[in-house]
């Protein structure tokens, strides 16, 4: 997807990243930028994290805006947690913190954490991608909104982490 794929009437984009291949190091690069590694968080939170930290980075913001809004998208979710999980679940019992990765909200919370923000953040399952930040916008005011797309990948497909910081034109 490009930006040129997306319904972004009426914002303006203050930065645009993960439109390429993640560099094979993009682990040790997101370890570096926090100053520590993400601990019992997911590779979907992860991908999260460092495409979220990477778009505050390239707009020039320490921190998401308290009045933003984060937004983060998927087709799939933490779909490799969810099968850890349910691969446990079939051999006895689900570990605490598999069962934890696997649930999106756990991701908002640690990619709030990571810019250094709390506020309003929501995960959307779905498949049109172009209407989804003009649905992610609703209601969204001055501060703007950071908008995401984030993809475990499965076999034969490379991960993704894509954002857009927006704010209103």
């Amino acid at each position: 997807m490009t930006i040129d794929d997306l319904d972004l009437a009426g914002w303006r984009t203050l930065a645009h990243v993960g439109a390429d291949a993640l560099p094979e190091d993009w682990r040790d690069r997101l370890a570096a930028r926090l100053g520590q590694r993400p601990r019992r968080v997911g590779l979907w939170t992860e991908l999260a994290m460092y495409g979220a930290r990477r778009c505050l980075d390239a707009a020039g913001e320490a921190a998401l805006p308290a009045g933003a809004r984060l937004r983060a998208t998927s087709l799939r979710g933490p779909l490799g947690a969810m099968q850890a999980g349910l691969a446990q679940l079939d051999a006895g019992m689900p570990m605490p913190f598999t069962f934890m990765q696997g649930q999106p909200a756990l991701m908002l919370a640690e990619v709030g954490r990571c810019l250094g923000w709390q506020g309003d953040a929501s995960f959307m399952l779905g498949r049109e991608a172009r209407r989804l930040p003009r649905l992610a916008a609703h209601g969204t005011g001055a501060a703007g909104l950071l908008f995401g797309v984030v993809e475990e990948g499965r076999e034969g497909e490379a991960a993704r982490s894509e954002w857009w910081r927006l704010v209103p034109a």
